[in-house]
């Protein structure tokens, strides 16, 4: 058998789980920006579904072009995320996640509720459109931005908010000002995931959007590491491989994400890719070899 016959097989078997971890890639970057700003978020999953539909519309009933419709996605979950953005975000913490785990909700049953939205049937027919260098090139300009961004002097109001809130305050920080503004940009990542994510899945419906795919993609960014952007990566593969791996396992898939969650956080606080713990482990081994 020869190599484009080998490649033909392993594509149609396995193309779906190389999409998803493309676009889970992007889902634990949004989760990350807001992470990195020192907040606990929870609508990343709401914006994603506000992302989804939106597309999926204007492609179904507006013969939109999908790069238009894709940019609608991310556009109308940023509004979204600016207006409910500026009361919420005066919270902080688990309250903070509960009121954004609320907002979900509360999209969830709008969307359930909805004729042009399919109800709870969702949609369906949704055009095939995502081709694989759509996410390369989308995840590799949104990894390209948020480098430049975690470099930036808006990147260090970022961690100086996340170190010690009150301390950038007393500098001069911005610090409403600068949470709104990675809750904007975690709710355009992830609007322009979903409709990434709905024109290759072909049907979406209100519960692909719930609590538990918050649950998921919060658990990705946690397992990685929000030290840097190869965490949040990392993290996605390894959790969108896991079902394919655990197949047997899949009606225990929330329990086992949460396990994951609660070993990390125990055991490992920083995520798998901790950059100084790795370098402290390379330094220790290199030193046993001298002596």
């Amino acid at each position: 058998m020869g190599f484009m016959e080998w490649w033909d097989g392993f594509w149609a078997t396995y193309n779906t789980v190389i999409f998803s971890i493309g676009v889970n890639a992007m889902l634990a970057l949004s989760i990350y920006v807001t992470l990195s700003c020192g907040l606990l978020s929870l609508a990343n999953a709401a914006f994603m579904g506000i992302g989804a539909y939106t597309a999926s519309l204007l492609t179904m009933q507006f013969d939109l072009p999908f790069p238009l419709a894709l940019a609608a996605g991310g556009v109308l979950p940023s509004l979204v995320a600016l207006v409910i953005g500026i009361p919420t975000l005066r919270l902080s913490g688990v309250y903070l996640a509960m009121a954004t785990l609320g907002f979900g909700e509360v999209v969830r049953v709008i969307v359930l509720n909805l004729d042009i939205t399919g109800g709870p049937m969702g949609l369906n027919g949704v055009p095939p459109v995502t081709e694989w260098w759509h996410i390369v090139l989308i995840l590799g300009v949104t990894i390209y931005a948020l480098a430049r961004l975690r470099r930036s002097k808006t990147g260090r109001a970022f961690e100086a908010i996340k170190e010690d809130e009150v301390a950038a305050r007393l500098m001069g920080v911005n610090v409403a000002g600068y949470k709104l503004l990675a809750f904007v940009i975690g709710a355009a990542i992830a609007g322009v995931a979903g409709g990434l994510n709905a024109h290759y899945t072909f049907t979406i419906g209100p519960n692909n959007y719930g609590f538990e795919n918050a649950v998921d993609i919060l658990t990705m960014a946690v397992f990685g590491g929000t030290s840097n952007l190869i965490g949040p990566m990392i993290g996605s593969t390894i959790l969108s491989l896991l079902p394919e791996v655990l197949r047997h396992f899949k009606d225990f898939r929330l329990a086992i994400n949460g396990l994951i969650l609660i070993l990390v956080v125990l055991y490992l606080p920083k995520g798998i890719w901790d950059p100084r713990r790795i370098r402290a482990f390379l330094g220790r081994n290199a030193e046993k070899k001298v002596k």
